[in-house]
């Protein structure tokens, strides 16, 4: 009986087995958590095999596998899934969005860490944000991103790019730029040669936790770019287009008309004559005669220039220092406004294919960017390609390469202010911002009218009879129309990896070998022509200048891993060396003499004036390593060291040595807090460290240099053009920082964080007396101090199935001091100073006491010194003694600057605002200064002149007495500084996302539409002052930004 009772029992789990292996069909819906909405094409496979299906466009699947089996549920943009079948016949699933997972895992230096176990300083951009901003340059798309991070406006030039700096300045002279990595690889090549579709991620990492590996190139901080991959799916194409229009982000400033220039130029006239004893009552009449046919003559030998109906000697009325009533314009003419295209147009278009299995998954993607520029002639195109297949050949190698190239072209307004690429005339933003109104830009006969060649086409007018200040012999439009600023380059870049190991189990679990290999390659060619016929290249038949750059930098480096958990504790090692090395060739050569016009060799010309060439060579030699420790998943500990060795130094001092500790404690899950429903997580974290910056600028700092450009009679000569200090090393930057990150009500994340940075031995060009032969030299000198505090408040403020809320603030604020300056207390530089106690670049300006109302002489507090010892303050109208009496008087840093971005989401449509701001700070806008303080008659003025400058004895004015050339003779006040608080509409994005089931009917996996508005407006104190031009509070005459409105189209199928 026993024996039938065990044969029974035997047959009966045979038979129960055999039930359970038999293959069973399984169907299901795969949806998105977030909204609710069917999948379609989602992947669906039985673990450790090949059989699978797809869902339909109704996320719905159906597939035969064994009762016991594991289904892996996977889809592009989706975190993958596994689900137990256990006999089931219909299995439902919602995947939840790899946007989430991305937040979860960050990458970092030589690698990735979950976000509860990082202990340094760093925010992740996903490609969605990234996606929403119309720009070619991905640096332009980091303003308000993260909390930390100040970004410049950046040049509104087809394809131009922005400065970034990431918690203040971290040195004088040497770089303060982050260094950029793609892929894990230090990148060398041109940013703008990126496309922003590629990218699937920007990590901005801030503190020396996150960016010591990176050792000497980090201190600065670290912008990691990572790219978009393959992933395990069925084949995906994704066609994006997108169509704008261009103009000015920054309006105009307001200046004079031509009825309110002339009147005011005779005020300055007359004053003048009264200042120099001429009656008041004949002061008038003969300013207007000097007006008419005196040394400046403002409208030409023969009134050429005379805008007016009347003629120039009863153009005014000199009782009330206006035109007479009636009189009319012949012409009006404005300068920029004819230099700038009418909107014009932006085109970008992307293909991408993305795929994969178990094994192997793939990316590849063409792009094409036009971009027209809002001044005439310029332009920016791009052709990009980028291939990205990683695959895993056994359980034990994997490898994988991503390649990129991109072609580059552009006509820029002027490539600099050399006599190799353009003066100051042929930049529109100069020449024709500063033309006085009446000027015209065609030649015109006696009744005003213009005057055309035998072909119809207008003449333009050189003014070669124009005064001073009125670009006599020039004409920008026409520069424009026959000169030429072209560049193209080829970018390409590519990055591959073998990786041994990572097995799972066996006496080798947990270790990893990886070689990594990176290079970037890039050719530049630019042509800088000047036509025979005017402006710069009049005087020379012609100028061509060609100079050709050949970029070549790799990374190369060999990194073991090892990955163990034991119980309650896990422990990640790693370690590795690295060799990088960078090359650049150049060659210039340059010719003038052209017969005619129209030819753009160097062989079509008669003279060599310039040629040049020369090679830069750089590398560096790395060793590092790292140990990440957690405990029970809540208490982390971390560690790294790094040693660099550069060229950039001598042999003796050229070994640095770079190290971080971290720790962070997850208190949320202390057993004392499990009772708090409404705490999700709570984090404390703290990090210390210490990087190394060598980019003083030049490569051979240390070294004295000798120029052998010098001939001696017959004999080749040379002269000493550089001084050696052998003693110069690394600039080292020592950061704290202290954090706390948590979530509440599952609704509310908080990152709050304070940070310290202090500079030792800056790197810095010391200025000498130029008596000495030479102006300065590389030193290290000093310590700098930058701390401050950061953070970012993101809530969920209604999140359900129909419509979403979410709501993100930052805000940081920084402090910045000149610590120490070795044997030099302060250098001053124009209106700026470095000064021991004061925040870099401080502004250095004189007091002002008003203006003089009997004269209209501006008026300055000043003070004498006897044996160093100041006396007391007095008035004084004398300029020179003014600039002698000047004190510190602010800067350009913020009292706090950041961001507020809402995104709001219902049914198919989504709606974005992103807006930045910043409060407090200084400006000192030399743009408003030169047209309020006329260096030449014959400029344009602000109309701030019209009310607010003395006219007459007796005035009380804000201005002094205007007078040709009086910015000469005018020493700038504290008085001028302007609130460079602003409030900026960075990006307005409303879009909407066809339902899946009209989608299916069209057999597309997605459509959406969206409208753009990118860098739309932002206030300021003085309409026109550009509060972003650069970091130090000044302005220029430079390419104004641009905003862009566009219309894009995003088709997935």
């Amino acid at each position: 009986m026993k024996n039938v009772r065990l044969i029974l029992t035997v047959l009966l789990f045979f038979a129960v087995n055999v039930l359970v292996a038999q293959n069973i069909t399984i169907t299901g819906t795969v949806t998105d958590a977030g909204t609710g909405e069917p999948i379609p094409f989602a992947s669906v496979v039985l673990k450790g095999t090949q059989t699978g299906v797809s869902t339909d466009l109704d996320g719905k699947f159906s597939i035969n596998a064994p009762g016991n089996g594991i289904l892996t549920f996977s889809s592009i943009g989706y975190q993958t899934s596994d689900v137990a079948i256990n006999n089931r016949t219909f299995v439902n699933l919602s995947l939840t969005s790899s946007a989430i997972a991305l937040e979860d895992v960050m990458v970092v230096a030589y690698g990735t860490a979950k976000k509860e176990s990082f202990t340094g300083s760093a925010q992740v951009v996903k490609s969605e944000k990234l996606e929403k901003r119309t720009v070619a340059n991905v640096t332009k798309a980091l303003d308000g991103m993260a909390p930390g991070v100040q970004t410049t406006s950046g040049s509104g030039q087809p394809g131009a790019g922005a400065s970034v700096v990431i918690r203040g300045f971290g040195s004088m002279s040497a770089s303060t730029s982050p260094l950029y990595v793609v892929d894990g690889i230090p990148y060398d090549g041109a940013i703008n040669a990126i496309n922003p579709n590629d990218i699937e991620s920007i990590t901005m990492i801030k503190d020396a936790s996150a960016g010591a590996l990176y050792g000497a190139r980090g201190a600065n901080g670290v912008v990691m770019i990572t790219t978009k991959k393959g992933q395990e799916s069925k084949l995906s194409v994704n066609f994006k287009g997108n169509w704008g229009v261009a103009s000015r982000a920054i309006p105009r400033y307001e200046t004079l008309n031509s009825y309110e220039w002339t009147e005011d130029v005779y005020y300055m006239f007359k004053n003048r004559n009264i200042a120099n004893g001429v009656p008041s009552a004949l002061a008038g009449p003969q300013a207007l005669q000097e007006m008419a046919t005196g040394a400046e003559k403002i409208f030409g030998s023969t009134q050429q220039y005379n805008p007016f109906s009347r003629s120039a000697n009863e153009l005014i009325d000199h009782s009330t220092g206006k035109i007479v009533a009636g009189t009319s314009l012949l012409w009006n003419e404005d300068w920029l406004d004819n230099a700038t295209a009418k909107m014009p147009l932006r085109q970008e278009y992307q293909m991408a294919v993305t795929g994969g299995n178990n094994n192997t998954n793939y990316m590849f993607s063409l792009g094409y960017l036009s971009e027209e520029g809002l001044v005439k002639t310029t332009a920016f195109e791009r052709f990009s390609g980028r291939a990205n297949v990683d695959t895993r050949v056994n359980k034990w190698f994997k490898t994988g390469l991503n390649v990129n190239f991109a072609g580059n072209s552009s006509n820029s307004t002027t490539l600099g202010a050399t006599s190799t690429s353009s003066s100051a005339y042929s930049n529109v933003f100069y020449s024709a911002m500063l033309m006085a109104p009446i000027y015209p830009l065609y030649q015109k006969d006696a009744n005003g009218n213009t005057v055309y060649d035998t072909d119809g086409k207008a003449l333009y007018d050189w003014g070669e009879d124009r005064p001073a200040g009125a670009s006599a012999g020039w004409n920008p439009l026409a520069n424009l129309e026959e000169d030429k600023y072209l560049s193209v380059s080829d970018n390409l870049s590519g990055r591959t990896f073998l990786e041994f190991g990572g097995l799972k189990e066996g006496a080798l679990r947990g270790l990893k070998f990886v070689v990594n290999m990176g290079f970037d390659y890039a050719m530049s060619k630019s042509r800088t022509y000047w036509n025979p016929y005017f402006g710069n290249g009049k005087s020379t038949n012609g100028l061509l200048g060609i100079a050709d750059g050949r970029t070549f930098s790799y990374t190369f480096n060999q990194i073991l891993y090892w990955d163990r958990t034991f119980g309650e504790h896990h422990i990640d090692l790693m370690g590795g060396h690295e060799l990088y090395k960078y090359n650049y060739q150049y060659l210039y050569g340059e010719k003038t003499g052209f017969p005619f016009g129209g030819l753009y060799e160097l062989d079509a010309a008669t003279t060599i004036s310039n040629v040049s060439s020369y090679t830069n060579n750089y590398a560096i030699e790395s060793y590092f390593s790292r140990l990440n420790y957690d405990f029970k998943d809540k208490y982390y500990f971390s560690a790294s060291y790094r040693r660099d060795g550069t060229s950039r130094f001598k042999k003796d001092v050229r070994w640095g040595n770079f190290w971080s500790v971290g720790a962070s404690w997850r208190v949320s899950q202390e057993s004392f807090m499990q009772n708090l429903e409404w705490l999700n997580n709570m984090t404390l974290k703290a990090s210390y460290g210490v990087q190394g910056n060598d980019n003083i600028g030049s490569l051979f700092a240390w070294q004295a240099f000798y120029s052998l450009q010098y001939p001696n009679q017959s004999m080749p000569g040379a002269i000493v053009s550089s001084l050696e200090n052998a003693a110069l090393k690394w600039e080292k930057n020592n950061n704290l920082n202290i954090g706390i990150e948590a979530r509440i009500f599952d609704k509310l994340s908080i990152t709050a964080e304070y940070y310290d940075r202090r500079t030792d031995d800056m790197l810095m060009d010391f200025p000498m007396a130029v008596s000495l032969g030479f102006d300065g030299y590389s030193k290290n000198i000093g310590k700098m101090m930058n701390n401050g505090f950061e953070l970012s408040l993101s809530m969920d403020v209604i999140k359900n199935q129909k419509f979403n809320w979410n709501m993100t603030l930052m805000g940081s604020t920084i402090k910045n001091k000149v610590l120490n300056l070795a044997d030099k207390p302060e250098i001053i530089s124009g209106s700026y100073i470095i000064k021991e106690g004061e925040a870099l670049n401080s502004f250095y300006l004189s007091e002002s006491a008003g203006i003089d109302p009997a004269t209209g002489n501006k008026l300055y507090w000043v003070w004498d010194e006897t044996d160093g010892v100041r006396g007391e303050k007095y008035i004084s109208s004398d300029y020179q003694k003014a600039l002698q009496c000047r004190e510190v008087s602010g800067n350009r840093i913020p009292i706090v600057y950041g961001s507020f971005v809402n995104d709001f989401r219902y049914a198919g449509f989504d709606l974005s605002l992103l807006t930045t701001y910043s409060v407090g700070g200084k400006m000192l806008d030399g743009v408003y200064n030169s047209l309020l303080y006329s260096t030449y008659v014959g400029q344009a003025a602000h109309r701030d002149r019209l009310e607010k400058t003395w006219k007459q004895p007796g005035d009380i004015a804000q201005f002094p007495r205007i007078d040709a050339n009086g910015s000469a003779r005018i020493t700038r006040t504290k008085d001028e500084l302007i609130d460079a608080s602003y409030f900026a509409i960075k990006n307005i994005t409303l879009g909407y996302t066809l339902p899946s089931k009209w989608a299916k009917k069209a057999n597309l996996q997605s459509l959406r539409i969206a409208l753009t508005a990118d860098n739309l407006h932002v206030f300021t104190a003085l309409k026109g002052m550009d509060t972003q031009y650069n970091f130090t509070g000044g302005t220029g005459f430079s390419y104004t930004p641009i905003k862009t409105v566009s219309l894009g189209l995003d088709i997935k199928f």
